[in-house]
C-alpha cells in the first residue's frame, strides 16, 4: 500500500514544489527591482533595501555592490559609500562603472585629488571610456588643473567628436589653458552705395589667463569715411563658479564718430544642463548721447554643432529696435576646429559697424548672412577667416548692400 501511495503523493505535491522555485524571487529580480524604484520613484531607501537583500543571496554581485554604493551617494550616506567603494577596492575591482562610481563620490564631497587618482586608476583598465574622461576632464577643471583636464577632453573628442558635453567643457576649458596669447585681425568692409570710401580696421590684442580667468587688452585702428581712429579696449571673463561666469568690457575712443566716445558692456553667462548655456546682460555706446542695448541669447552643443541664437534690444522715444542673430557651428576637431553659418536683421554692437547705430538717419533694416572657418595648427596657431553679407535700407526706401571679410591669427603660449 506505501509503495502505491508515496508516489501518488510525490506527483502531487510536485507542481507545489516547481511553483515555489518557479516564484523565488532571485538576486538579478532584487537588483532590476531595486534599480527600478531608484530610477522611477526615487525611493532610495526602499531601493537600499532591496539591493542589501539581493546581497545576502549573492555577496559577489559587484553590480549590485556599486549600485549600492551609488544609492548611499545619493543618499548623502558619505560614510558608508566610501566604506562600500573601499572594501571593492581591496577586492581589486577593475569594473568601469566601480571607479566612475567611486571616482564621482570623491568629487562631488570636493575630494578632487583623490577622484583624479580614481580615474587615473580607472583608465588604466579601461583607456577608452569615455565616461571616465569626461569625469577626469570635469574633476581637473573645477580643480584648476586646466592643462590635464585639457588632454583628457582632446583625448575624448578623438574618440567621439560628437560628444557635446565634452565639446561644451572644451571652450570653457580653453580660456585657461594658455598663459598668454597674441592676437591680430584685418577687417575689409565693402559699401557699394552708402558710402564712397571702402572701412579698413586692424585689431591687435593681447590676452592673459588669470587663476579667476581671462583679461584681454586691444587696440583697434580704423580708417572709416576717409578718417582715421583709434580705440582702446578691454575685456574680462571672470569665473564666478562651476556653473556662472562674467563678461565685463569697456573701450575708449578720441575718435568720435569712426568709434564711440566710450563703450561698455556687463553680461551673466551659465554652463546649463545638457550642453545648453544662456546669457544675460547690457551694451552701451556713448557718442554724443548714450545708447543703451540689452542683450540675450542661449546655446546648445548637440554632438558635433553649436546652435545659439541672439537678440539685441534698444528702447526708443517711440519703439524698441531689435536685432535677431542665429548661428550654427559645425566642429570638426577642437574647441578652435570649426564651420560657421549666421543670419541676422538689424545692427549688433559688437561689429565694427556700431558707429552707424549714432546716425539717425539711417533706418537700420537690415539683413545679413555669414560664413566663417575656424582652424587651428598645433593647438598653438589659430586662423580664421569670415564673410558677411549686409543688405541695408540707409535711406527711405533705398538699400545698399555690404560686404565684411576678416581675417584672424592668434598665437598661444
Amino acid at each position: 500500500m506505501k509503495k502505491v501511495i508515496y508516489p501518488l503523493l510525490s506527483l502531487a505535491l510536485l507542481p507545489l514544489f516547481s511553483t515555489a522555485q518557479e516564484t523565488k524571487i532571485t538576486a538579478d529580480d532584487l537588483f532590476a527591482k531595486a534599480r527600478k524604484v531608484a530610477f522611477d520613484s526615487k525611493d532610495y531607501p526602499q531601493a537600499i533595501r532591496l539591493s542589501k537583500q539581493a546581497l545576502l543571496q549573492a555577496p559577489d554581485y559587484t553590480d549590485i555592490s556599486i549600485f549600492l554604493g551609488r544609492l548611499y551617494t545619493w543618499s548623502d550616506k558619505i560614510d558608508s559609500a566610501r566604506t562600500l567603494f573601499n572594501e571593492l577596492d581591496l577586492k581589486d575591482t577593475k569594473d568601469e562603472d566601480f571607479f566612475l562610481a567611486y571616482a564621482a563620490l570623491e568629487y562631488w564631497n570636493d575630494r578632487a585629488e583623490k577622484a583624479s587618482q580614481l580615474t587615473d586608476k580607472g583608465l588604466g583598465f579601461h583607456p577608452q571610456s569615455q565616461d571616465l574622461l569626461l569625469l577626469k576632464a570635469k574633476i581637473n577643471y573645477s580643480a584648476n588643473h586646466y592643462e590635464v583636464a585639457e588632454n583628457a577632453v582632446h583625448q575624448l573628442l578623438k574618440i567621439d567628436p560628437k560628444n557635446a558635453e565634452a565639446r561644451s567643457l572644451a571652450k570653457n576649458i580653453e580660456e585657461y589653458t594658455a598663459k598668454n596669447a597674441i592676437g591680430l585681425t584685418y577687417n575689409f568692409v565693402y559699401f557699394d552705395k552708402q558710402f564712397d570710401n571702402n572701412w579698413h580696421i586692424v585689431g591687435l590684442s593681447y590676452k592673459r589667463a588669470t587663476p579667476i580667468g581671462s583679461v584681454i587688452f586691444r587696440t583697434n585702428y580704423a580708417n572709416k569715411f576717409a578718417e582715421n581712429g583709434v580705440q582702446f579696449e578691454m575685456e574680462a571673463y571672470p569665473r564666478l563658479s562651476k556653473l556662472f561666469y562674467l563678461y565685463v568690457g569697456a573701450a575708449y575712443s578720441n575718435n568720435v564718430g569712426i568709434f564711440a566716445k566710450y563703450r561698455t558692456g556687463v553680461s551673466l553667462y551659465a554652463n546649463l544642463p545638457h550642453s545648453f548655456e544662456g546669457e544675460i546682460g547690457y551694451r552701451q555706446l556713448y557718442f554724443s548721447d548714450n545708447i543703451w542695448m540689452y542683450t540675450a541669447s542661449v546655446g546648445k552643443y548637440y554632438q558635433n554643432f553649436w546652435f545659439n541664437l541672439r537678440t539685441y534690444l534698444t528702447p526708443g522715444e517711440k519703439n524698441i529696435s531689435q536685432s535677431y542673430t542665429g548661428t550654427v557651428r559645425y566642429y570638426t576637431k577642437g574647441a578652435n576646429d570649426y564651420f560657421g553659418f549666421s543670419a541676422g536683421t538689424g545692427l549688433s554692437p559688437e561689429e565694427n559697424r556700431n558707429n552707424l547705430l549714432d546716425n539717425a538717419q539711417y533706418k537700420l533694416k537690415t539683413f545679413k548672412v555669414g560664413a566663417e572657418y575656424n582652424f587651428s595648427v598645433k593647438q598653438s596657431n589659430l586662423f580664421s577667416i569670415s564673410g558677411t553679407y549686409y543688405n541695408q535700407e540707409f535711406r527711405p526706401k533705398e538699400k545698399g548692400n555690404q560686404l565684411d571679410i576678416i581675417l584672424g591669427y592668434i598665437r598661444k603660449f
